[in-house]
């Protein structure tokens, strides 16, 4: 069984409960990069340890949250020693926005595996862009690249879209399939 990790930074509890849905199908193991951008201790041995890791962060005017900047400039430590060459590698934002930019979150998280010479992972799933289709739908965001969720800005966590949790748990197990197959 692949050990996959997912490292995520969540400034009001959104992208928290979109990385638990992805942990839940996955089998992932949560790791938490807290308000100062740091991680719990142990955290850098935990993911030099996976198998998989997968990213995660709001996006915050167009990009990452600082928080999650800092850890992504922390590894170049793992990345000077090669450390996640070849580990699996997948993404995942949220913003109150439809859009919001989280394109360009995306992006940077790859960019991130890609200087760790990873393996990306994509969501795997079609989108739901049928006139019959709903918000609740699997996909409604339509991402391929990575996992997008969209969460009003006055809506609680517990208010998240029920269709952006059951993609969240389809892209949990898609990257656990992947992770089974190259394993």
């Amino acid at each position: 069984m692949s050990k996959i990790v997912i490292v995520f930074h969540s400034g009001y509890g959104h992208t928290a409960k979109i990385a638990e849905a992805v942990a839940e199908t996955s089998g992932g193991n949560l790791l938490a990069i807290d308000a100062e951008g740091n991680l719990p201790e142990g955290g850098w041995d935990t993911l030099a340890a996976a198998d998989a890791i997968v990213f995660g962060s709001p996006t915050y005017m167009g990009s990452v949250s600082w928080q999650f900047k800092k850890f992504a400039d922390a590894s170049s430590k793992a990345w000077f020693g090669q450390g996640w060459k070849n580990k699996l590698a997948a993404g995942f934002t949220n913003s109150a926005s439809m859009n919001g930019d989280k394109l360009s979150t995306l992006h940077y998280l790859f960019t991130l595996s890609q200087q760790h010479s990873m393996l990306w992972v994509g969501t795997g799933l079609m989108p739901s862009n049928s006139k019959a289709a709903t918000r609740d739908d699997i996909n409604y965001v339509a991402s391929f690249s990575g996992l997008m969720t969209s969460t009003p800005s006055d809506a609680s966590p517990d208010e998240m879209v029920p269709g952006d949790i059951a993609t969240a748990k389809a892209f949990g197990l898609r990257i656990k399939e992947v992770a089974a197959r190259l394993g």
